[in-house]
């Protein structure tokens, strides 16, 4: 018997209880930077050195921290559904808490890749150096999707969220697209649940259950509930 698919859509919001912080949280700054100078094309045209700087110090965060109870949550569930993560965030702590199967929308921190060839990929061993370059030549930036990119992956997500029998949005605003499209694909007989400390505006028309916490509490109930089912 062939398990359901439970499609896991995940930002910010599971990643800030490991300590994580998000540009979205208060001041529209991330780490005292605007996106416009750290995570655009434009500001790696006109300052590299200073965005490698700035994603030196986020995979430094990231390598020092842990995976929290809603990360560990959802690796669980692989024992009884067939689990995908599609998320938002560049840490790998969906992996490091045992998840197998996770599409990285927005790319990751923990690889660097040519700025000519999205395709020639590197793992990052420390700091990235400024001035260093790709066997093609061209300069290596981190494999982050930034703001004005297209999103390589998108299609591949929008095939999991059209096979989805259950699907969770967790710890997202729903606010950044084409990610945020992709619940307006799910099927209208699947479940969804929706899990944040703050529910985000969710489509008209949709059935879904809403569960108003933090992550690490959210999954917990969201786990208590679809045992009950």
């Amino acid at each position: 018997m062939s398990k359901n698919k439970l499609v896991v859509l995940t930002g910010a919001g599971i990643s800030a209880e490991s300590g994580l912080r998000t540009f979205r949280d208060s001041d529209g700054l991330w780490e005292g930077h605007r996106v416009e100078d750290v995570a655009t094309p434009m500001a790696w045209a006109r300052d590299p050195e200073m965005v490698l700087e700035f994603y030196n110090q986020r995979r430094r965060d990231i390598l020092n921290a842990s995976p929290n109870a809603a990360h560990l949550g959802l690796a669980s569930l692989q024992d009884r559904f067939d689990v995908r993560i599609i998320t938002q965030n560049v840490d790998d702590l969906h992996e490091r808490a045992g998840s197998r199967s996770v599409m990285h929308l927005h790319g990751e921190i923990l690889k660097m890749r040519s700025s000519r060839n999205e395709g020639l990929i590197y793992p990052v061993i420390g700091d990235m150096i400024p001035g260093a370059l790709a066997e093609d030549g061209a300069p290596l930036r981190p494999n982050i999707v930034w703001f004005h990119e297209e999103v390589p992956l998108i299609t591949e997500a929008a095939k999991w969220a059209a096979e989805a029998d259950i699907f969770a949005v967790i710890g997202t605003s729903l606010l950044v697209y084409p990610a945020a499209g992709l619940i307006d694909l799910v099927e209208p007989e699947a479940h969804i649940y929706i899990v944040d400390k703050k529910i985000p505006v969710i489509p008209a028309g949709l059935k879904y259950t809403k569960i108003e916490m933090v992550a690490t509490d959210g999954v917990k109930e969201m786990i208590r509930q679809l045992h009950e089912h």
